[in-house]
């Protein structure tokens, strides 16, 4: 039996039509996330009145989204999208539901892949979405997460919801451009329609040769998981090469090598750091720069109550003053005073792995 979210809006009534008409048993789950007031409660008696009309099994959650977003230290988007997928796959375990069907449409999968290029990706980032995966929650894996309309433009959409009489919610807020979404759809798009009036079709079929180029080549190791993300070294099989880190003299940091790695955390192992390895959560870390220690530095060390100035850290460890230049420091690009990892030693505790971690960094110091 399959489980389809139902926001209420355009895409999603399409998709739960779709699948009210194939015939087949199904429920729907709707989120009300408590982002827009009113509107929000009255996209969920819709919801309701549609489950209602056509004797469907509607379950509803109430979310304190803004909550999660604060306590998590995350975007507002970030934090429903944890906590949506979370509460689906409770419902499956709970029901006994065989998938969750999410209205993903090709103008998604096309937003998807600009936010991947502007914060830095590798081939998986440039893939999009599959019509078919697992949800990413790491508790609940191993459900199948279905995008049935992933193939279908906006237009599409709406011309099904047209000649099928339709009616939807619309959200004032996908006007708006307050998120890094509308923005990109909104402000974006629009000048790429001028350029080319079927750019959608274009960017989803590069994405599906993509997919098929990285289904030709698995990412077996380390290094290479770390180039289909976008930061690791390219692999010695197609001509790779390290990067150089830092040449120190004291005894903390000797090394010759380093290398920032990004892959994907399902959750499955725990969080072990050896010596000269560090794992963060790549998410949270957002996007960073390479540097070493200037004055001003700070950073938050794991588990720690307050934030430290880096100095303080490093006269806490006995560096001397080469080590403290030459030690490798990947800090926030949004502020590059904030420390986020030195490399070797510790993270901020900002950037600690955590049950909702999807993709980490890895950061190796191979000594001498």
């Amino acid at each position: 039996m399959l489980l389809v979210a139902v926001s209420g809006g355009i895409d999603s009534m399409c998709l739960v039509e779709k699948v009210r008409l194939e015939g087949g048993p199904f429920a729907i789950a709707h989120c009300n996330f408590h982002l827009r007031g009113e509107e929000s409660d009255a996209d969920e008696a819709f919801v309701r009145g549609w489950a209602s009309k056509y004797g469907i099994e509607c379950h509803v959650r109430h979310f304190d989204t803004l909550g999660h977003a604060a306590s998590e230290k995350i975007s507002t988007e970030m934090a429903a999208r944890q906590l949506r997928y979370r509460w689906f796959g409770e419902l499956c375990k709970e029901h006994g539901y065989e998938a969750v069907a999410v209205a993903h449409n090709a103008n998604d999968n096309a937003e998807t892949l600009i936010l991947n290029l502007l914060r830095g990706t590798g081939l998986k980032g440039i893939i999009g979405m599959k019509k078919e995966g697992f949800i990413p929650d790491p508790d609940y894996a191993d459900i199948p997460l279905r995008r049935p309309l992933l193939d279908m433009t906006r237009e599409d959409i709406e011309a099904f919801a047209k000649e099928h009489g339709l009616q939807w919610r619309e959200d004032h807020t996908n006007a708006e451009n307050e998120y890094k979404r509308n923005k990109i759809r909104n402000l974006v798009f629009p000048v790429f329609k001028e350029i080319n009036p079927s750019f959608i079709q274009t960017f989803n079929g590069d994405m599906k040769r993509f997919s098929e180029f990285v289904e030709a080549y698995p990412p077996e190791t380390v290094a290479a998981r770390g180039f289909m993300n976008g930061r690791g070294p390219l692999p010695e099989a197609v001509g790779g090469t390290r990067t150089e880190g830092p040449k120190v003299s004291g005894g903390y940091a000797s090394t010759n090598s380093y290398t920032v790695q990004e892959e994907e955390w399902d959750g499955s192992s725990p969080v072990i750091q050896p010596k000269g390895m560090l794992i963060m959560d790549a998410d949270k870390a957002g996007e960073y720069i390479e540097g070493h220690w200037e004055q001003g530095d700070w950073i938050r060390p794991l588990g720690a109550p307050g934030k430290k100035k880096l100095q303080d850290w490093f006269t806490d460890h006995h560096f001397n003053i080469e080590d403290k230049h030459a030690i490798l420091l990947i800090k926030s690009k949004k502020d590059p005073s904030h420390v986020l990892a030195v490399a070797g030693f510790c993270i901020d505790h900002s950037v600690r792995v955590t049950a909702a971690t999807e993709r980490i960094l890895r950061i190796s110091i191979k000594n001498d």
